[in-house]
């Protein structure tokens, strides 16, 4: 999802932009250090807590759990908590909104914000998501279940790794502002392929497919989870790849044309933007 690409799926760092004046100041620095650490610890928690919260583990109200309501009236409530994390993810990642937002905070923390922001709508989500318990499927023989749940692990497990290949610590903000104490000299965004990046271009979206769709026990209400992160995954991506392309151009169309978007056996290829 866009709130941990920072606006590149394989490749690059992210723009600098004019800084404010406040960067310049040593104090203010000090703080956007602090601030920026605190926004990056409340990820994690959230993060680890969206874990537990889609695999029903170790979480005090996991996607499940809750007071039921009528379906139709929990169907409403929990589109809209999908259709709210799309909106802030899609809107605050485009280049419009981070010119705006530099022009308000300095823009060494404008990534920490977007990811502060992110946990908390997610956070939101978490609080008042509506169980939907109907089952879809239950996988009860041993092995499958095995198997299922290691794909959830897994899943998790690719959309970290996607993180540190490219640079973990950029895409959560804290990068932009040690830079400001380093001040290193400003470098132009370079194109990457590693690894997993040479399979899909958005491995970091296909280990989340994977996480939100494995389950031995599929109620309604995951299942809608896991169809409307599905669908702004794929609308993410498509926004994202415009920026790619207005960022790289002839080399990202070629690598649109030669890896596939998300799903590794896909046989289409995204066709050159116009």
């Amino acid at each position: 999802m866009e709130w941990l690409t920072c606006g590149f799926a394989a490749h690059s760092s992210c723009g600098k932009g004019t800084l404010m004046n406040l960067d310049n100041n040593r104090t203010a620095r000090a703080i956007g250090l602090v601030y920026s650490a605190c926004c990056y610890m409340v990820f994690l928690i959230t993060c680890l807590y969206l874990i537990g919260f889609v695999g029903s583990v170790g979480v005090p109200k996991n996607i499940n759990d809750g007071p039921l309501v009528a379906w139709p009236v929990a169907a409403l409530i929990n589109c809209a908590l999908i259709l709210l994390f799309g909106v802030q993810h899609t809107v605050m990642a485009r280049t419009g909104f981070k010119q705006w937002l530099a022009a308000i905070i300095p823009t060494s923390v404008e990534r920490s914000t977007y990811v502060l922001l992110s946990s908390l709508v997610l956070v939101l989500m978490f609080w008042l998501w509506q169980p939907m318990t109907f089952t879809v499927w239950k996988v009860e023989t041993t092995w499958a279940k095995t198997l299922l749940i290691g794909l959830f692990w897994l899943g998790w497990g690719i959309a970290l790794l996607a993180t540190f290949l490219i640079d973990h610590f950029e895409l959560f903000g804290l990068k932009q502002v040690i830079d400001r104490w380093r001040k290193p000299t400003p470098q132009a965004p370079v194109f990457r392929t590693p690894l997993l990046y040479k399979i899909v271009r958005h491995p970091l979206y296909l280990g989340f497919l994977i996480a939100f769709w494995a389950t031995p026990y599929m109620t309604s209400g995951h299942l809608l989870f896991a169809i409307g992160m599905t669908v702004y995954v794929f609308i993410g991506a498509s926004f994202e790849e415009k920026d790619l392309v207005r960022l790289f151009g002839e080399r990202y169309r070629r690598y649109q044309q030669e890896v596939s978007m998300i799903l590794p056996w896909s046989k289409t290829r995204k066709k050159d933007p116009e």
